[in-house]
């Protein structure tokens, strides 16, 4: 089997897929790329069994057949070598690979392509159609918010709700919660899954600017994304995720307008004397003032920052992990945000004071308990 391709256009491609493919050392397979020819278009394919990813490019070639190429080596080389057409050939019974590129000759041991897992195919699925566009700001939106702790598996996915009025994505941790609501997208017919987070990354890495439909088929084990020539293929976490709707406080009497960039600055420099474990800030409002301070005891550290805002409500005084906040703050778009607030041991909620009218963005955040030492 023999192809010709440009270096530059196939390390691209290797590159968008590479983080599905994994260094597994039970199925040592996974650490290759299946090089799929047919009909002068090479399929390249990598998954780590969970998540898989395929993409298609033309090439220069007369034959068909498949190989699995261990991907490192062949990434290492092409990221050194310089744009200019380079030459696969191999060997069919032996599955020896020899590259051929400039004066340079490179030869390497690939293995059988019926060995490397199948990719799923879509059977007995629904599907909804999103912009690209949206899809990229749901996942910028939640994925920050998702949780790490395995033994909780439910909520180390965004849990995607379709419904016939809009479509929501929810991410949490138990620390902050951010639902992200689209109500310009749609589906036929309500139904839930949780989106596991590697998928998630993947897809958001490789989504173009360009404003194209991305379609989304789903069944019950599975989702499938397709645009231009990438297809992507995750199994669907099986949990049942939390009652978020529970957790959103509804009745927030005091609310605290405020310019997003000059909070996000102002809790950036105080967490700098904040205790190194607990990240804790203080909010104190007074009146149209907010006064923002942390201490570090340990190290005699502390800081102290007024800030002017608007204020609807009683003095209050209340403790955040400042991380969760800084990490919120950033991934909110908009000059100004409202801060909802009922008592100093209930949840705050973050939302942009000028949402896009097909846009729904609330983030919550769960609050410290405060030593009232100073």
């Amino acid at each position: 089997m023999r192809f010709i391709v440009s270096t530059s256009t196939l390390l691209k491609h290797l590159q968008t897929v590479n983080g599905a493919s994994s260094s597994s050392t039970v199925l040592p397979i996974l650490e290759n790329f299946l090089f799929e020819i047919k009909d002068g278009n090479l399929t390249i394919s990598a998954t780590d069994l969970q998540t898989s990813m395929t993409t298609a490019l033309a090439v220069e070639s007369k034959e068909e057949g498949k190989v699995a190429v261990p991907s490192k080596i062949l990434l290492d080389t092409l990221k050194t070598l310089p744009d200019q057409p380079i030459a696969f050939n191999i060997d069919d019974t032996t599955f020896a690979i020899e590259i051929s590129a400039g004066d340079g000759k490179y030869k390497l041991s690939g293995e059988n392509g019926d060995d490397f897992p199948k990719i799923p195919v879509v059977e007995n699925a629904s599907s909804v159609s999103l912009p690209a566009s949206v899809l990229t700001e749901a996942i910028t939106k939640t994925i920050f918010a998702v949780s790490n702790d395995e033994l909780r598996p439910a909520m180390t996915g965004v849990y995607c709700q379709l419904s016939p009025q809009h479509i929501t994505f929810v991410a949490t941790d138990a620390h902050k919660l951010v639902r992200y609501r689209r109500m310009d997208s749609k589906a036929d017919k309500a139904t839930s899954f949780i989106l596991p987070k590697k998928a998630l990354t993947l897809l958001k890495a490789a989504l173009p600017s360009t404003d194209i439909n991305v379609s989304v088929d789903y069944n019950a084990t599975s989702a499938f994304f397709k645009f231009e020539n990438i297809n992507l293929v995750c199994r669907l976490i099986d949990e049942r995720y939390p009652d978020y709707e529970a957790v959103i406080p509804q009745n927030n009497p005091n609310k605290l307008v405020i310019d997003r960039s000059l909070f996000l600055n102002t809790l950036r420099r105080v967490v700098i004397f904040a205790n190194k474990t607990t990240h804790q800030v203080r909010l104190k409002i007074n009146g149209s003032e907010l006064n923002i301070s942390s201490e570090d005891l340990d190290f005699a550290n502390e800081a102290h920052e007024r800030l002017s805002c608007q204020y609807d409500g009683e003095d209050l005084e209340i403790g955040f992990n400042a991380r969760f906040l800084i990490e919120m703050l950033s991934n909110l778009s908009g000059d100004e945000v409202t801060l909802e607030l009922s008592t100093p041991n209930r949840a705050g909620l973050l939302i942009p004071q000028t949402n896009d009218e097909n846009e729904d963005v609330l983030m919550l955040v769960m609050p410290v308990m405060l030593n009232n030492s100073y």
